[in-house]
């Protein structure tokens, strides 16, 4: 039976579900997300009407409810919304809903929010020049159009995308931010800032989050090792920190205006 890239989608982050939130377990999604609030401050306002694409457990919904009128986080996986929602409640965020749906075809009218966001989404997604069309579309004139993702570096070196599905099957592709540009202007809109920077990471824990198997797990060590003693390259730029192997991500914010 074929599997498709939305059901890998999924199965794979319904196994991560209960850890998205946890900073102790999830570094990357939310070491980083207070600079991403603080990127998005131009364009809060307390009128706006927002809506999350591939919300996951709507960190950046739950951390902008305060400042806005509404949040609409969207997500394809239940077990990702559902830990969302679970922390509103906790936390008395009364102003987020919480909607199934599928971010290359939003269930929502022409021109009904005045932010749209969407972070680590389109290097997962399937067709990102869908999403972002369909954000384009789902936003009022003059509305803020966020996009905060992974890129690749332009000359990078090795297959970094081979990697990454290794470690998730559902991954994608890493857009360059050139890329991630073009699909934002194509959709209408005009990018207004950027923000981009490295991210170093230990290994370990990025395999064990995403419960790669073990014998994936050593293939991937070994790999990264095998190019810091002058091997092919992965495009994951392996270092050694404090004697524990690391990877660099780098990341993008952007910031468009939709016309």
């Amino acid at each position: 039976m074929t599997v498709t890239h939305d059901e890998k989608v999924v199965r794979e982050f319904s196994k991560q579900a209960a850890g998205f939130s946890d900073p102790a377990r999830n570094s990357a999604f939310t070491r980083h997300l207070d600079r991403l609030v603080r990127f998005m401050e131009p364009e809060l306002d307390l009128e706006d009407v927002v809506l999350e694409v591939a919300a996951g457990t709507a960190l950046v919904s739950r951390a902008i409810a305060r400042r806005v009128r509404h949040v609409t986080a969207l997500d394809l996986t239940p077990a990702m919304l559902a830990e969302g929602k679970r922390e509103a409640d906790h936390d008395g965020v009364m102003n987020i809903t919480f909607s199934r749906g599928d971010a290359t075809a939003l269930p929502y009218l022409d021109r009904s929010f005045t932010l749209v966001v969407t972070r680590f989404s389109l290097h997962q997604v399937a067709d990102p020049e869908a999403v972002v069309a369909e954000m384009a579309r789902v936003s009022r004139p003059g509305a803020a159009l966020i996009v905060a993702d992974l890129v690749r570096p332009e000359g990078l070196e090795g297959d970094p995308d081979r990697i990454e599905r290794l470690r998730d099957p559902s991954h994608g592709t890493v857009l360059t931010e050139e890329r991630i540009a073009g699909l934002v202007t194509n959709a209408g809109a005009e990018v207004k800032r950027t923000d981009r920077f490295d991210y170093v990471r230990p290994l370990d824990p990025w395999l064990e989050f995403s419960r790669t198997p073990a014998d994936t797990a050593a293939r991937i060590r070994r790999e990264l090792e095998d190019e810091l003693a002058g091997g092919p390259a992965t495009g994951m730029r392996p270092s050694m920190v404090d004697g524990v192997l690391h990877f660099t991500h780098t990341c993008l914010f952007q910031a468009a205006i939709v016309g």
